[in-house]
């Protein structure tokens, strides 16, 4: 999936087909300065005017990496997305028991995509996505289905090891997920709660596992 983009290198950098050290310079000040107007503004209000001033370049620098906003906020939700950390660190690929596993991930799930930063990111991208839809695309693909994969991935090893019995991993992964979350998302879309409690999310993560876990424990063997 690659991104929407269009980088003008350096001439010696050309010459030896790779980019030049100061075109990543460049490219990180708009993309630090993209996330600044898009989070403050939203995507309809912001401007690469303003993109360009907060990134401190020109706009004909602006230009010749993304030819569109719509093509630099798209390269912002999949770098972004890429390199959270929580990409690699929100599940236990080292504990072997299922349930175990599924309480950790489930309550590093839920922190993240209540806090406030995501949230943020959420609303912007719900704001435009009927008018642009690859944008909602590209959300999608590299936050939530990423996160259903990697989910689907360790169940799939569950399932192989022999600690659980699942007929469709990828559905499993699906409801565990919508389980954990319930509506805390909705609440703070809509402004119903600022903030979720720890005593509620534990809870909510708890009988998902435990649901979640009676449903798809294997028989023992023997």
């Amino acid at each position: 999936m690659a991104d929407a983009i269009s980088v003008t290198a350096a001439t010696s950098a050309e010459e030896i087909g790779q980019p030049s050290a100061d075109d990543g310079v460049k490219r990180r000040q708009i993309m630090e300065g993209a996330r600044e107007i898009f989070m403050s503004a939203g995507f309809d209000a912001a401007s690469m005017n303003d993109i360009a001033r907060a990134a401190g370049v020109s706009k004909g620098t602006l230009y010749a990496y993304f030819d569109s906003k719509e093509a630099l906020f798209e390269a912002l939700i999949r770098e972004e997305r890429a390199h959270q950390p929580e990409r690699n660190t929100m599940f236990p690929d080292d504990e072997p028991d299922p349930a175990k596993a599924l309480a950790i991930y489930g309550r590093a799930l839920v922190a993240h995509v209540t806090g406030s930063d995501a949230l943020t990111q959420a609303r912007v991208v719900v704001a435009v996505a009927a008018k642009f839809p690859r944008l909602g695309r590209a959300f999608y693909e590299a936050g939530p289905l990423f996160g259903l994969l990697k989910l689907k991935q360790r169940l799939d090893a569950f399932v192989a090891a022999g600690s659980l019995t699942v007929a469709d991993t990828t559905l499993a992964a699906r409801l565990f997920i919508d389980m954990c979350t319930g509506d805390f998302i909705k609440r703070l879309l809509f402004m119903v709660d600022v903030e979720i409690s720890q005593e509620e999310i534990d809870a909510a993560v708890d009988q998902s596992v435990a649901i979640f876990i009676n449903a798809c424990r294997a028989p023992p063997r023997g």
